[in-house]
């Protein structure tokens, strides 16, 4: 066993005494999987495989240290400009691992629903298929929560949302002047009542949120960790520094109070 086996869950125990809070909703941006690929001078889609299979760690991490909703920022309006094979082969990804969630031990064991939130009418219809059967077969869960952004952009979902507010005046059935900040957080995401973004994590060393979850992450002002790792080197560790950063926010918020 080497030095760093033998140390990092000490090291880990020690972090998680310093977080007593930890966040009820966490939203990832999983950058870079293709620089990955090309420090490892392997191809890009070994690159996104690679990411999947930690997408699928991040299961493991959450029930442990009880993070009820995970959103991970999988496929965004602005990757359908990226070349056709590596989007065709993404969303061959995408349809595989949605597929092994209904056989997925874990997804049933600790009872975590799947959702997928984005544009759908952006995806072709054999991984909209693939979707329904995914969030039907969860749809009872409630104890967790994993959330897959696909084919999402944030400004997009806001345009959504207000088309289907306008829908909704325009049949009558709602006054304009009723239209509040609770209205328009029931029209987003299709209405699966994701709860405000506590903390958001960019992976790959790059330093925006690129317009994630704008208005449950910005509107609630939630916490920022960004950190070096590529996606697929993501590491237990770096999710509990992420809670640490978290963790300290809350407490300078509430007066600083057991801050570190």
């Amino acid at each position: 066993m080497s030095f760093r086996n033998l140390i990092e869950p000490l090291y880990e125990r020690y972090i998680r005494l310093q977080c007593p809070r930890v966040p009820n909703h966490i939203a990832i941006i999983q950058d870079g999987n293709r620089r990955y690929a090309k420090k490892r001078g392997i191809d890009t889609a070994s690159g996104h495989r690679a990411g999947a299979d930690k997408t699928e760690e991040i299961l493991d991490w959450a029930h442990e240290l009880g993070i009820h909703h995970i959103t991970l920022y999988t496929f965004s309006t602005e990757n359908f400009s990226r070349k056709k094979d590596e989007v065709d082969h993404l969303f061959g990804l995408f349809k595989e691992k949605l597929s092994q969630v209904m056989q997925d031990k874990r997804v049933h064991e600790y009872r975590i629903r799947v959702q997928i939130v984005g544009d759908r009418s952006l995806l072709p219809d054999d991984l909209r298929k693939v979707i329904d059967a995914a969030e039907a077969s969860t749809r009872e869960y409630g104890d967790f929560c994993l959330n897959i952004a696909l084919a999402y952009g944030g400004r997009n979902e806001i345009v959504l949302a207000a088309r289907e507010i306008l829908a909704e005046v325009q049949m009558k059935n709602v006054n304009p002047e009723s239209i509040d900040v609770g209205m328009v957080e029931q029209h987003l995401h299709g209405g699966k009542g994701i709860p405000p973004v506590d903390l958001i994590i960019r992976t790959g060393n790059d330093y925006r949120t690129s317009n994630f979850l704008p208005w449950l992450a910005s509107g609630h002002e939630s916490a920022v960790y960004f950190c070096a790792p590529y996606w697929p080197l993501f590491r237990k560790i770096d999710l509990l520094r992420a809670i640490r950063i978290y963790d300290q926010r809350v407490a300078a918020k509430n007066g600083g109070n057991n801050a570190r």
